[in-house]
C-alpha cells in the first residue's frame, strides 16, 4: 500500500511532466492502433506541413506537432530526455512554468522551419515535421543559461556542470551531420533559442511567463506561498519527516527560490540527519 502511495505521490508532485509524457504517448498510440486499425494515414493531420503553404490550412498543427512522433525509438528518447531535463528544470523553477517552456519552445521551432521552408521551398518540399525534440531541447537551454553550473550526472556516472551536458546533447542530436533530418534539426535550434532567450531574461529579474514583468521587473521571480504550514514552520509541531516532505513538495511546485530564508535553514538542517 506504501508503494503505490508513494507512486501516486510522485505522480501528483510531477504533474505536468507526467501531463505532457501521457499527452506524446497518447497521441503516439492514436497515430499508430487507431490508425492501423482503421487503415487511415492520421499523421498528416498532426504534423506540421513545411515547403510551402499548405500550413494555414491546418494551422493547429504548429500545436499538435510537438506531441506526434514517427516511430517507437523517436518518441521514446525523445521522453527519456524529457524527463531528465525536466527534473532539474523542477528543482530550479518548480512545475509551474514547465508547459509554457515547452509549448513556447515547440512554437518556436516550429515557427523557425516554416519560415526557412516559405524563403527556401525546394528543400523541404512535401516535407513533414513532428517530434517533441524543439520543445525538450528549450526546456534543457532555460537551465543551461539560468543555472549552468548545476551539477548533473552522465550515464549516472561522470559528473559535470548542466551546460556541458546540454551542450553534448544539443551537438550530437543537432550539429552532426545537418544533412539529415534538416527540418527537424533546425527546429531544435528555433526551440533553443527561445529557451537560451527565457532562461537569459530570468538571470535578469524578467519572466515571460509572469506578464506583469511589464509593470514591473522587480521580485517577479518570487513566489509567494499561501500554505501556512511553510510560512511558519516554527508555529506548528511537525515532526521531521513531515517537515520535509512539505519543503520537498514547495520545491517541487515552485522551485528551491521560492523557500523562505526559515524554510532554507530548516532544510539544511534536516538534510544533515540521518
Amino acid at each position: 500500500m506504501n508503494f503505490i502511495q508513494n507512486i501516486k505521490n510522485n505522480f501528483q508532485r510531477q504533474g505536468i511532466l507526467a501531463q505532457i509524457i501521457i499527452a506524446n504517448i497518447a497521441v503516439f498510440l492514436t497515430l499508430n492502433l487507431v490508425g492501423n486499425l482503421s487503415h487511415l494515414y492520421l499523421t498528416p493531420y498532426v504534423a506540421l506541413p513545411i515547403g510551402g503553404y499548405d500550413f494555414l490550412f491546418k494551422f493547429w498543427t504548429l500545436f499538435t506537432y510537438m506531441f506526434a512522433h514517427e516511430n517507437l525509438g523517436h518518441i521514446f528518447w525523445n521522453m527519456v530526455l524529457f524527463y531528465f531535463t525536466s527534473q532539474v528544470f523542477f528543482n530550479i523553477l518548480g512545475q509551474k512554468k514547465m508547459l509554457y517552456v515547452y509549448v513556447m519552445s515547440g512554437l518556436s521551432g516550429g515557427a523557425l522551419v516554416l519560415i526557412l521552408g516559405l524563403l527556401f521551398p525546394a528543400s523541404f518540399a512535401n516535407s513533414l515535421l513532428l517530434g517533441a525534440s524543439a520543445a525538450v531541447l528549450g526546456v534543457g537551454a532555460v537551465m543551461a543559461v539560468y543555472s549552468p553550473n548545476y551539477r548533473v550526472y552522465l550515464f549516472g556516472v561522470v559528473e559535470l556542470p548542466y551546460k556541458y551536458f546540454y551542450l553534448i546533447t544539443f551537438g550530437v542530436s543537432t550539429i552532426i551531420d545537418l544533412s539529415v533530418n534538416t527540418g527537424g534539426k533546425l527546429s531544435h535550434i528555433g526551440g533553443a533559442l527561445f529557451g537560451a532567450l527565457y532562461g537569459y531574461n530570468l538571470t535578469k529579474g524578467v519572466d515571460f511567463f509572469n506578464l506583469n514583468f511589464l509593470k514591473n521587473r522587480k521580485n517577479n521571480l518570487k513566489v509567494v506561498s499561501k500554505n501556512s504550514n511553510l510560512n511558519d514552520l516554527g508555529k506548528k509541531s511537525y515532526n521531521s519527516e513531515q517537515v520535509m516532505n512539505e519543503i520537498l513538495d514547495k520545491i517541487s511546485k515552485s522551485g528551491y527560490d521560492s523557500l523562505t530564508k526559515k524554510e532554507k535553514d530548516e532544510l539544511f538542517k534536516l538534510s544533515q540527519k540521518k
